[in-house]
């Protein structure tokens, strides 16, 4: 009996530790134990609102967050993006990101798109050099369409801050970030969980997916960036693919990259490179790490990547 009385216990304490394990893989617990900064909401710019509100994160927590709404960001010039003729000059138009590398979009770069793509179908300008752009509204809405038509054929794509008058983004994120032992994939083709969007900016502007470049080129179009890397559309207002330096960042006294904003699960987001203009060399798959100063964090990927960060290591709102 004393036998089958010590079988028994064993179970039991063998069915507590499979219990305890399954609870941890169901809660997607953090396993690292470490500095975790708060979301700070004085860091977000004049012109944003900033309120706290009930939330329930992707890991089932009820906590709080912090709703952010923004329009135009108010730290940096918007624009511009095309030029307005084959001779004008970098400062005329903004820069185009291809194959990791950024491209500026001045008139001579227009002029030989086609020789640049070889494919002699490129010609975006008349025979006195003036390019052809988007110049209305109603050109914004059907340029900007994934299944632009035949119409906008070697048009550049210019969306102004006038077509989005009155236009506010909200926005959600943890005041507190929770750090999981698995990370998160963004929403996009082939998958509908996650957001897509990467993060926020400190003007509110969001850091957005990749742009669709291949389907801009196939339409025969081009829809600069300008040179925050940024650009227009009357549904996200305007938003970035790349971060280039303009918009507003918070030095380190330490020697690291510049904090540039937050990421969707509350985690800080800092630009590619320190400044020593190494970048670290410890980054996981998100491109995020730890130090005991910042906790874990995020750093951008270079500027022509068409990219911020590829995934959440933390819960963000469900």
């Amino acid at each position: 009996m004393k036998k089958l009385g010590d079988i028994t216990n064993l179970l039991v304490i063998v069915a507590l530790i499979a219990s305890s394990y399954s609870c941890k893989e169901d809660l997607n617990l953090d396993t690292e134990v470490g500095t975790v900064l708060e979301v700070d909401p004085d860091l977000f710019l004049k012109g944003t609102i900033v309120s706290i509100v009930p939330c329930t994160l992707s890991n089932g927590t009820s906590t709080t967050c912090y709703q952010i709404v923004a329009g135009i960001p108010t730290d940096h010039q918007l624009g511009p993006w095309c030029p307005d003729n084959i001779y004008d000059g970098a400062e005329a138009g903004g820069i185009w990101l291809d194959n990791g590398k950024v491209i500026e979009v001045d008139g001579e770069f227009v002029k030989n798109l086609a020789s640049f793509y070889n494919d002699n179908t490129w010609k975006m300008y008349d025979s006195d050099g003036n390019i052809y752009k988007t110049t209305t509204l109603d050109d914004c809405i059907n340029a900007a369409n994934p299944n632009v038509g035949a119409a906008y054929k070697n048009f550049c794509v210019e969306c102004v801050p006038e077509h989005i008058t009155g236009l506010t983004r909200t926005w959600l994120i943890p005041t507190k970030p929770v750090k999981l032992n698995a990370s998160a994939s963004f929403s996009g083709p082939g998958s509908s969980f996650g957001p897509s969007v990467r993060g926020i900016a400190f003007n509110g502007t969001e850091f957005s997916a990749s742009a669709p470049v291949n389907n801009i080129l196939g339409a025969y179009t081009l829809a600069p960036f300008d040179d925050a890397g940024g650009h227009i559309n009357v549904h996200q207002g305007y938003h970035y693919h790349a971060a280039t330096g303009v918009s507003t960042t918070i030095a380190q006294e330490d020697g690291h990259a510049g904090m540039i904003g937050y990421a969707m699960d509350g985690h800080r987001i800092y630009a590619q490179l320190n400044e020593d203009g190494t970048e670290p060399t410890d980054l996981d798959g998100c491109r995020g790490h730890y130090d005991e100063i910042r906790g874990y964090h995020y750093h951008v990927d270079a500027p022509g990547a068409n990219n911020f960060i590829n995934c959440l290591y933390g819960a963000y709102i469900y």
